[in-house]
């Protein structure tokens, strides 16, 4: 229990009037008077808290939350009893680090009470980061009914559940069509039939058809142009390695590069996986972790829930290690995705292991663009200073720059892109691969 503010506003009066009766003696009965009655007063305000009934508190919210989504939290407090209930209570919700909300301390009205003794609040909160997260607890401020006083109660009211990245959306994605979701995602509708691809059905003559296509022998026999029409090859296999060190992991915008990618992967995860190849994912860096390959559309629930808690860090990564332990697991060729930020020095090391690489598998080289560095060549000099950290952006982008034509022209698939366009760039890269044949 703590004086309230109207306590202290009733000792101030008090002291001014008693210094005020310093220069008129009249005035001393009447602070006697007025300090007498309010002694009185308080003492009886106090022993109110002796009788006033406890409360049940019950916090409702999903133990299943979405990373930047906003969620509804209803906090509910029941009278146990009949006797006297605070008109004034301040509600603090314990919520986790994890999560944003600007609404608390909030005051209630005890006079809200519904007929069956329940008080009612709601308000919403965004998780602003991935991973498990648990509300501590209440903490309720009571006045007394003269509000000489509050008292500060706690409730062990706690609640627990997980954030997942984007989980919704990616859950939204499974009742619809495979063309729906790529159109979502910016994808480019790509139409490439013939080449390395399984033959499906025999279909007539369309417009815009490549003259390639017509069997022959159909078509004679039908006396009408028939196309043959074919599919993308199934039951291949993707393996996404995910680098969770210091090169993913910087801001940009609300995320970091590293949320991007592997939001990224999840999406390319259920597409692979509604194309019926099977997925696997390997993470370097900070955090290790190996998830075997699986397949099928419920596969993808389990990708999340070994990966939604999984964050980066300003640790040291290699690339070369991570390819090194993958061809060590891999006994079947496998598309590849390595996801990280590569430097100069990258191309060296990675020169020993590319070339057993590309015997048995088919390996593709993500980098996000650093448009730090970007912005930083464009801007004026103004100063030495500024000249000089203009020249180290120019120099670091264009060995960057160099080092991927190098790959190219070695035949390896690489993809430079900005974080935010990771998803459809790497949906559009495998889909290119599936129809082209190269798996």
């Amino acid at each position: 229990m703590k004086p309230g503010i109207v306590l202290f506003i009733l000792a101030g009066v008090l002291f001014c009037l008693g210094f005020a009766s310093f220069f008129f003696s009249p005035l001393i009965f009447i602070w006697f008077i007025l300090a007498s009655v309010s002694c009185i007063l308080i003492i009886i305000d106090a022993l109110f808290f002796q009788f006033m009934d406890t409360l049940e508190s019950k916090r409702e919210i999903n133990t299943t939350l979405a990373l930047g989504s906003s969620e509804k939290v209803v906090i509910s407090l029941r009278q146990t009893g009949k006797l006297y209930l605070p008109v004034r209570i301040k509600l603090f919700d314990l919520y986790p680090d994890s999560m944003t909300c600007k609404l608390f301390p909030i005051s209630l009205n005890s006079k809200g009470l519904s007929n069956d003794g329940i008080l009612q609040f709601e308000y919403s909160i965004i998780p602003s980061q991935r991973g498990e997260w648990e509300f501590a607890g209440l903490e309720l401020l009571c006045s007394s009914p003269l509000f000489f006083w509050e008292k500060r109660i706690f409730h062990n009211t706690k609640s627990s559940g997980r954030t997942y990245p984007d989980f919704k959306k990616m859950l939204g994605l499974n009742a619809k069509e495979l063309r729906g979701i790529t159109e979502q995602a910016g994808v480019k509708n790509i139409r490439k039939r013939g080449q390395g691809l399984e033959f499906q059905i025999l279909r007539e003559y369309q417009f815009g058809d490549s003259v390639k296509s017509i069997d022959w022998r159909a078509t004679a026999r039908r006396q009408k142009p028939v196309v043959r029409e074919y599919q993308e090859e199934q039951d291949q296999q993707v393996l996404f390695l995910l680098d969770t060190g210091y090169r993913l992991h910087r801001k940009e915008n609300e995320y970091l590069q590293f949320d991007n990618a592997l939001n990224a992967v999840l999406l390319l995860s259920y597409i692979a996986l509604k194309h019926e190849d099977s997925v696997a994912v390997g993470t370097f860096g900070s955090e290790e972790r190996w998830l075997p390959p699986q397949k099928g559309i419920s596969a993808l629930s389990s990708l999340m829930n070994q990966l939604y808690d999984l964050h980066s860090s300003p640790a040291a990564s290699s690339p070369f290690s991570a390819l090194e332990n993958a061809l060590k697991r891999l006994h079947k060729r496998t598309f590849i995705v390595l996801i990280s930020n590569f430097r100069k020095e990258d191309g060296e090391s990675l020169s020993w292991i590319l070339p057993r690489i590309k015997q048995r598998h088919l390996l593709l080289l993500v980098s996000l663009r650093e448009l730090e560095a970007e912005k930083l060549q464009t801007q004026p000099a103004l100063s030495t200073e500024a000249l000089l950290e203009k020249a180290a952006a120019f120099s670091y982008l264009y060995n960057r720059n160099k080092l991927y034509k190098s790959w190219e022209h070695g035949g390896l698939l690489t993809l430079e892109t900005p974080a935010e366009k990771l998803s459809s760039s790497l949906i559009n890269t495998y889909l290119e691969v599936k129809r082209s044949g190269r798996l």
